[in-house]
């Protein structure tokens, strides 16, 4: 319980002192106008109160990441717990917060525009079908793990594709209507929800004093089949929204036409990051509990002795902890969390879309025509996740790699633009975090053996290429920067 105890504090200090640094670095300007209010069209571009669009922010990037991906990041022991904590602090949150503000200085552009400024040409054209390719798995996700919860633990008699249908349904017409009119309107609803279940697990904590381990009860690695599944890179893979995400930066733009104040951008950015990671500490915190446990570790297996998944360690938290009505609302804090991010990834997927074709987002008749193909390709996925007994885990491993490297791309973009707009070394803010992220994407594909090449490559060789990428990756840095400097130089 001490230690955390130690890193909830950690996280909110990290807001007020680094998350003020990052701000002060990027220039914070209350005085110039947003696109809110230079771009205003009645859909995307909509001024709204600051407290919604951090809720709005906050259940958009939140998802099942934080939750999902923080018990199966729990399965590796107490070193989750630094991963959250420092990740959030100086990766994840500074990461949401220029990606955003960047955003908000460019008429709110989209992610792929924000490559193609500080990366070229060819990196835009690439993470724009990227980008649609990641906003479409996770509406395929977020689609699936709602509709499992919902039909496991409330109607289990009914056909799943029941669900599926009213979820999807509800999907579209968030994506279509501009965005004041349902997603401003409920999503402060399912924030309080979301919130009140990670209140309602932390009150568990001090009600039943569960054995949490604690830091110095060693980082070992604990997970079941620890042989095969490393720390790293498996578990900076596993927890794929609780530290960093590139997902989050998908989803920057869209509060970024929201905002009418440059100062809002550090809570509504930063500090929905850092929220977040309290949410993965929380659920962290608690799935230690059931993992490192003799008795409670026997409910985290399936009878044929797999691990469970993290959709089931929700049931299982809070069947086991709570009264029915609490464990209600602690399954419908993660069925919100899993909502609010599907629709608004496939309305990215759609403004993205939009963006590079040039197609006006106001008539409702071309919003559905860029709408339509996108949620085709969605459907596809989704029933293959929920026909094939191993879909959805397929379509989750390759959601979170993606999610990761797209992180790492951003990062990278980030770097440049401090690079080229602040000096003084203050790239080195992002550049490190973004050498590390290279090196966990980069290594995890030949390091995996499930996933990648592992199996075919001892780990010694698979860390030794995700080495040669990353330092590959660095030099390019260093040499398209220097040259960029040099011709700016020349100009002057």
């Amino acid at each position: 319980m001490i230690t955390f105890l130690i890193s909830f504090l950690v996280l909110v200090v990290g807001y007020l002192l680094y998350g003020k640094l990052v701000e002060r670095v990027f220039g914070a300007d209350p005085s110039r106008q947003t696109p809110a209010v230079t771009m205003a069209d009645g859909v995307d571009y909509v001024p709204l109160k600051p407290w919604r669009i951090f809720l709005i922010q906050f259940l958009n990037i939140a998802g099942v990441g934080p939750i999902c991906g923080a018990i199966m990041g729990a399965q590796f022991g107490t070193a989750s717990f630094l991963w959250i904590v420092f990740g959030s602090i100086f990766a994840g949150a500074v990461h949401d917060y220029l990606s955003g503000m960047i955003s908000l200085r460019t008429k709110g552009c989209s992610l792929p525009e924000i490559h193609g400024k500080y990366l070229g040409n060819g990196m835009k054209q690439f993470m724009r079908f990227f980008t649609i390719i990641l906003m479409i798995l996770v509406g395929a996700v977020f689609v699936n793990t709602p509709a499992v919860l919902l039909n496991n633990n409330f109607t289990p008699d009914w056909n799943i594709f029941v669900w599926v249908g009213i979820i999807f349904a509800y999907y579209l017409i968030a994506t279509l209507l501009p965005i004041d009119k349902l997603i401003g309107r409920i999503y402060p609803v399912f924030g309080f929800l979301l919130l009140g279940m990670a209140v309602a697990i932390v009150v568990a904590f001090f009600v039943y004093r569960p054995d949490i381990p604690e830091l110095w009860s060693g980082l070992q690695n604990r997970h079941p089949n620890a042989a095969h599944n490393p720390i790293f890179p498996m578990m900076f893979i596993s927890i794929a929204c609780g530290a960093i995400s590139g997902f989050h930066a998908t989803q920057s733009p869209l509060m970024a036409r929201c905002m009418t104040n440059e100062r809002q951008g550090r809570p509504i950015f930063y500090g929905a990051m850092i929220t977040e990671g309290i949410v993965a500490l929380i659920w962290a915190a608690a799935a230690t509990v059931f993992y490192h446990d003799p008795v409670l570790a026997q409910k985290t297996i399936t009878p044929d002795g797999h691990p469970l998944g993290g959709n089931a360690m929700v049931g299982v938290i809070a069947n086991e902890w709570f009264p029915t009505v609490i464990a209600v609302i602690c399954i419908l804090g993660v069925i919100s969390a899993a909502v609010t991010s599907g629709d608004t990834a496939l309305r990215s997927a759609r403004l993205i879309a939009a963006d590079f074709l040039h197609v006006d987002q106001r008539p409702v008749k071309k919003r559905l025509m860029v709408a339509v193909p996108i949620f085709i390709i969605a459907a596809a996925l989704l029933v293959y996740s929920l026909l094939d007994a191993k879909g959805f885990d397929v379509i989750w491993r390759y959601f979170a790699w993606a999610n990761q490297l797209l992180a790492t791309v951003t990062l990278w973009a980030i770097t440049v633009y401090l690079k080229r707009e602040k000096g003084k070394g203050w790239f080195l803010m992002t550049l490190l975090p973004a050498l590390f992220m290279t090196m966990v994407t980069g290594s995890f594909l030949f390091v995996a053996e499930k996933e990648g090449l592992g199996s075919l490559l001892s780990r010694p060789v698979g860390y030794g290429i995700g080495a040669v990428i990353t330092l590959t990756v660095l030099v390019i840095f260093m040499v398209k920067t220097k040259r960029v400097k040099s011709i700016v130089d020349t100009e002057q």
